[in-house]
């Protein structure tokens, strides 16, 4: 599978249409889901827009632009806009 190395061994992969994230952890290993976007104020708007709750408004986190999202049950999903390397780049 076509990956960058987004720095430190934390690897991104290229899925058809997706990323998948494998990053090193000491300890217990656990699993995040997050949504990517191009442009995270354009997308937030949009999903306001429809009706979605934004439950975390933008922060920057140095990788990657992160906000989140409220799903139907109260939980959290977190939306962000990477700075960091995609295997989709040239």
């Amino acid at each position: 599978m076509p990956s960058a190395d987004a720095d430190g061994g934390w690897l991104i992969f290229a899925l058809p249409p997706a990323e998948l994230a494998v990053h090193p952890a000491d300890g217990a290993s656990h699993h995040e889901l997050y949504l990517m976007c191009d442009n995270i104020d354009a997308t937030l708007a949009e999903l306001r827009g429809k009706g979605a709750e934004v439950a975390r408004e933008v922060s920057d986190q140095g990788w990657g632009l992160l906000a989140a999202i409220r799903l139907p049950d109260g939980s959290e999903f977190p939306i962000y806009q990477p700075r960091h390397p995609s295997p989709r780049q040239p």
